[in-house]
């Protein structure tokens, strides 16, 4: 059964509260990111992606989080919103 964005969303979540770097979150979202480009070219879905990753990881409270989950947690989304900047950079 293929995964689906939310599979992948979920999956992509867990590797960012578990990464032992702010390397390694950047580089499992550039791979996340490159992998959805490569299966699906369309922005649209790219985008939906990000704002949905992004709202999910918004939910997280820095109270439930150690201190490193929650500085990968506020990184992830720093380098989700260069993303979705670079993407509409590249629209328009």
């Amino acid at each position: 059964m293929p995964a689906t964005i939310d599979d992948y969303r979920c999956k992509l979540i867990n590797k960012i509260l578990f990464a032992t770097s702010q390397d390694e979150v950047q580089r499992f979202i550039d791979a996340t990111v490159k992998g959805l480009k490569e299966r699906n070219p369309d922005d649209h879905i790219l985008d939906r992606f990000l704002d949905k990753t992004i709202g999910s990881l918004e939910e997280f409270n820095p109270f439930d989080c150690s201190a490193t989950q929650w500085s990968n947690i506020h990184m992830s989304k720093i380098f989700f919103n260069r993303i979705k900047t670079s993407v509409v950079k590249e629209v328009y």
